[in-house]
């Protein structure tokens, strides 16, 4: 359990990250794909607690990285699997 204070990011032993920038895309595919399998397709929020990124950057990146790792679309009739 690290006690340092967030602000004190360089000797954290961890600090929160925006979207994209603590893991990268394959574990979001993962993740998404998971929600999709088991039905979910309600709202995903973006909290940012990044220490070195303004929220407004911090925002934009994780809407633009999650936009890229997404399912948005049904997958409609499965033609192929009869």
């Amino acid at each position: 359990m690290d006690t340092k204070s967030y602000k004190d990011v360089v000797n954290r032993s961890w600090a929160f990250r925006t979207v994209g920038y603590g893991h990268g895309q394959e574990l979001w595919k993962e993740m998404f794909s998971a929600l999709r399998t088991v039905g979910y397709s309600g709202a995903i929020s973006i909290e940012h607690e990044d220490g070195i990124m303004s929220t407004q950057e911090g925002f934009h990146k994780a809407v633009k990285f999650l936009k890229e790792v997404m399912i948005i679309e049904t997958a409609g009739e499965m033609y192929w699997a009869k």
